[in-house]
């Protein structure tokens, strides 16, 4: 007979696994890198794997995995696109990004996990919309990042983010599928509702 504790246990120690396999996704991701754009922020994956982790994991898990992504780039793994870590972001236009990764995890998951668990349909829905949200969360925390560093206005910041879009949407249309797919595959996950 299994007791209250070992599952309790046993699902923290799942959580923690989920939360490393999505910050080693995240960083597996920033190795797809495309410069383009007049600030210098270059076209990435690893955007659309932190709204992934938190369709896949929920809003706090979600949060978390960005977060231990982050962390390991402050404590200077090569973690960024372009082999940089978080420390040295900081100081550069990207930062206000890296804060829109933090926030359009949790928001994206926090949606996302309103889904019921079996209704592909309306999960679809669940999920386009919480990519949608967190992709216009990274954007404006982007857009703010690059008025505070690159001196930008904030309608230069939001043009400049114009190249980005159809290429954003598309990843997280993509994002979208493999996380139906996913929680196709492991519906409970949807049902515990982290």
């Amino acid at each position: 007979m299994t007791t209250t504790a070992s599952r309790t246990s046993r699902s923290s120690i799942q959580d923690l696994a989920y939360i490393a396999v999505f910050a080693a996704l995240i960083i597996v991701l920033a190795f797809v890198s495309i410069p383009v754009g007049a600030a210098g922020v270059p076209v990435v994956l690893q955007n659309a794997a932190i709204v992934l982790a938190g369709l896949v994991l929920g809003g706090r898990r979600g949060f978390l995995a960005a977060a231990l992504f982050l962390f390991l780039g402050l404590i200077g793994l090569p973690v960024l696109a372009g082999g940089r870590t978080t420390l040295a972001a900081l100081a550069g236009p990207t930062v206000g990004y890296l804060v829109g990764y933090l926030v359009s995890a949790g928001a994206a998951g926090l949606i996302a996990y309103r889904a019921p668990a079996r209704n592909r349909r309306v999960q679809a829905v669940w999920f386009s919309a919480a990519a949608a949200v967190g992709l216009a969360l990274q954007y404006l925390c982007g857009a703010l990042g690059l008025v505070w560093r690159a001196g930008l206005s904030l309608a230069e910041a939001v043009v400049a983010q114009g190249a980005f879009l159809i290429p954003d949407a598309a990843k997280f249309a993509v994002m979208v599928v493999i996380a139906l797919g996913i929680h196709a595959a492991f519906p409970d996950l949807l049902s515990r509702r982290k």
